[in-house]
C-alpha cells in the first residue's frame, strides 16, 4: 500500500471533522462491498505516525446516526490497514459527577439501537465473535495516560455508554430509566462501530467528550443542538491535545486482549460451505483464515 496506508485511524463525531496538524496529506476515495463510507478518508502523519481520519457524519455533518454507513466506514479503514482504531464521540451525561466538558474512557457498552445492520457476516456465511469486553483495553490505556497528561482536561477512566437509535434526544422517562439501571453516558453512534471493528479484528477505543447531563438533571435545560454545540468546541480543542499524545504510543501499544485474532474461533460455517462469491466479497477479513 506504500504511503497510502496507516496503522492507526481515528473517526471523528460532531464537531470534529478534520484533524488540522496532519502533514504530508492526500485524500482518499474507497471502495467497499458495502458502499461509500460517510467521506474521503485523510492520510496524514502526526508525531510520526501515519494516520487515517474519517468524519463520521461526514463533512458538514449530513448524515444521521441511524443512516450512518458503518460497515463501509470501518471496511475502508481496515482497506487502508489500520489496527487501532480511536472513536471520537459527543455523548451526554447520566451521572452528576461527569460534568459536561469532562472526557470519559468508556470500558462497556449498552445497546438500545434498533436499526442498524451489525455485521458484516449476512449471507452465506456465520460468525460469532466476542464483544464481552467491546473497547480494547491497551486502546483505553493510551487514551487514559493520553488524557490524564493533557492539562485543563477531567477524564474518567471507565463507565458504561448507552447507545440510542437518535436522531432524537431521550425523553425524561428513557434518561431516568437509564440512570435506575447503572449506565453512565449516553450517544448514539459507537454502536454497532464496536461491534463491527472487532469483527474487523481492530483494536477500538472510545473518547467521549461530555456536552451535558441528558434531561434527567433537576438544574439543566432540555438537551438542544446548539447547547451541544457550544460544548462541543470546547471539548474538540481537548480532544485534539489528546489525540496528539496518544497516537505515537499507540504505535508502541501491545494487544493483550487477542483483537487481531477475533474471527480465529469465531467461523461458524464450514470453510467448503462458503461460496466463492462470499469468499471474494469478504476477502479482506476472510483470506487471513479461509484463503
Amino acid at each position: 500500500m506504500g504511503n497510502s496506508s496507516a496503522s492507526i485511524g481515528v473517526i471523528g463525531g460532531s464537531g470534529l471533522y478534520h484533524m488540522p496538524e496532519l502533514t504530508d496529506v492526500e485524500e482518499i476515495s474507497v471502495y467497499t462491498p458495502f458502499g461509500p463510507p460517510s467521506d474521503s478518508i485523510t492520510l496524514g502523519t502526526l508525531a510520526g505516525q501515519r494516520v487515517a481520519f474519517l468524519p463520521r457524519h461526514g463533512r458538514g455533518h449530513r448524515i444521521n446516526p441511524t443512516a450512518l454507513p458503518v460497515r463501509a466506514n470501518i471496511w475502508a479503514l481496515k482497506s487502508l490497514g489500520v489496527q487501532h482504531l480511536i472513536s471520537v464521540s459527543a455523548v451526554g451525561s447520566l451521572r452528576e459527577e461527569i460534568a459536561p466538558r469532562h472526557i470519559v474512557i468508556p470500558d462497556q457498552l449498552f445497546d438500545r439501537t434498533r436499526l442498524r445492520a451489525n455485521t458484516f457476516f449476512e449471507e452465506g456465511i456465520v460468525a460469532h465473535v466476542g464483544i464481552a469486553d467491546p473497547f480494547c483495553s491497551s486502546v483505553r490505556q493510551v487514551l487514559l495516560e493520553a488524557g490524564r497528561d493533557v492539562s485543563g482536561v477531567q477524564v474518567h477512566d471507565g463507565g458504561t455508554l448507552v447507545v440510542i437509535e437518535g436522531p432524537q434526544f431521550s425523553t425524561k422517562g428513557e434518561s431516568r430509566v437509564f440512570r435506575q439501571w447503572g449506565l453512565d453516558i449516553i450517544g448514539m453512534t459507537t454502536l454497532p462501530e464496536a461491534r463491527l471493528a472487532r469483527e474487523a479484528e481492530m483494536c477500538y477505543g472510545c473518547l467521549a467528550l461530555v456536552t451535558d447531563y441528558d434531561v434527567w438533571h433537576h438544574s439543566e435545560e432540555p438537551v438542544t443542538t446548539e447547547m451541544v454545540i457550544q460544548v462541543l468546541t470546547e471539548n474538540v480543542a481537548a480532544a485534539q491535545r489528546i489525540l496528539k499524545a496518544a497516537i505515537p504510543r499507540l504505535a508502541d501499544s501491545h494487544c493483550s486482549d487477542g483483537c487481531g485474532n477475533a474471527l480465529a474461533t469465531a467461523i461458524a460455517t464450514a470453510p467448503d460451505a462458503v461460496s466463492a462469491e462470499v469468499k471474494e466479497r469478504l476477502g479482506l477479513l476472510l483470506d487471513k483464515y479461509l484463503g
